[in-house]
């Protein structure tokens, strides 16, 4: 399940529910099985069913989710639609490109800038993308609304990490490099020459587990690491409730699920700095931060959370972040107040 519909998900099932008739409609891919003819055809005709969608319902606001990389262009087809059928457009940007290096310079820079004007908000998720869109453009309306999660489910997980035994890490999400996880199998291979034992289970499917496997052997790992399916629901929260540290050294992120739900359940991340997770993560605190493409600096990290006292009080520091900062009822809260103010335009922009 991918970010945004996690993200739809957790709205739906919000008390945004409550104050508005909330409708998904999908413009994407996922969990559907359709031929190139399909595709094709769902990429030329769905701006048309927005419409229809739109007009039917007689629909005055439409939450656009979207990024700054090949879905820009699918959905800037779906912007055009709901305005030309008068609604207003709630923006939101899931990671990407930032504007200034997306389409370069020059008049493709000038369209860019002509198109994002169109929406009537644009809401983003890290504080560096804020300040990238305000800069991009001036004088509209571009708002920071975080992801948030419900966290009931995960603060009910039992906590152990007080105990001995080898230190228990994990990683779910899409295996591929561009997560990191070459990296993280380094880090585990020079973690153990520290005399650290850990386990690193990898939770998910991707077009790199072959290789990654590969090079799990090939490093002498293999008896570490643990591949597993991709995880959803009770086996989802049986794997957090048993992690002490969870993986993301990724190379680019926007604002992920894993890594709040990780936090919720209290297993300490070990992330990069990119996208929000600086604007998640207190290095040393609630976790730890590394550059990109560092085995080495994962391992340091790695290292320190096998001392049990330090790894117990960043856990619960994790758990008290995301419980005060990154609920979904914030997220609805602030949703809420942003669909008034675009329905009404007769106060400040909230802010994010």
């Amino acid at each position: 399940m991918s970010g945004v519909s996690t993200h739809l998900n957790v709205l739906l099932a919000s008390r945004l529910a409550e104050g508005y008739a909330l409708v998904h409609h999908q413009v994407g891919s996922e969990g559907r099985r359709e031929s190139v003819f399909g595709r094709m055809a769902r990429l030329a005709l769905g701006p048309l069913t927005l419409g229809a969608a739109i007009l039917r319902r007689d629909a005055a606001l439409v939450h656009l989710n979207s990024s700054l990389n090949a879905a820009y262009w699918r959905d800037l087809a779906h912007l055009a639609a709901a305005k030309l059928c008068g609604a207003r457009v709630v923006f939101q940007v899931h990671g990407g490109a930032l504007p200034q290096v997306f389409l370069g310079k020059g008049l493709m820079q000038s369209f860019l800038r002509a198109t994002l004007r169109l929406p009537d908000a644009v809401v983003v998720l890290a504080q560096s993308e804020l300040a990238a869109y305000r800069a991009f453009l001036p004088g509209r309306p571009v708002t920071l609304i975080p992801n948030g999660i419900d966290c009931a489910p995960y603060a009910a997980l039992a906590d152990d990490r007080g105990r001995e035994g080898p230190l228990r890490l994990l990683y779910f999400g899409r295996l591929a490099r561009e997560k990191g996880l070459f990296e993280a199998l380094e880090a585990l291979r020079i973690a153990r020459a520290q005399d650290v034992e850990a386990r690193l289970v990898f939770a998910g499917a991707g077009p790199d587990e072959a290789r990654l496997k590969a090079h799990a052997h090939d490093i002498g790992v293999e008896r570490e690491v643990t591949f597993a399916a991709p995880a959803f629901g009770e086996e989802k929260l049986r794997l957090l409730g048993r992690a002490d540290g969870f993986l993301l050294p990724s190379y680019s992120e926007g604002l992920p699920y894993a890594l709040l739900e990780a936090m919720a359940a209290g297993a300490v991340p070990v992330a990069t700095r990119v996208g929000a997770i600086p604007d998640v993560v207190t290095d040393g605190v609630d976790g730890w931060l590394v550059p990109r493409r560092d085995p080495a600096a994962i391992a340091r990290a790695i290292v320190r959370l096998a001392e049990r006292a330090r790894l117990a009080k960043m856990s619960l520091a994790a758990r008290r972040r995301i419980a005060t900062a990154f609920s979904s009822e914030q997220v609805a809260e602030r949703f809420g107040a942003l669909y008034k103010w675009i329905s009404a335009k007769c106060a400040e922009l909230p802010a994010g």
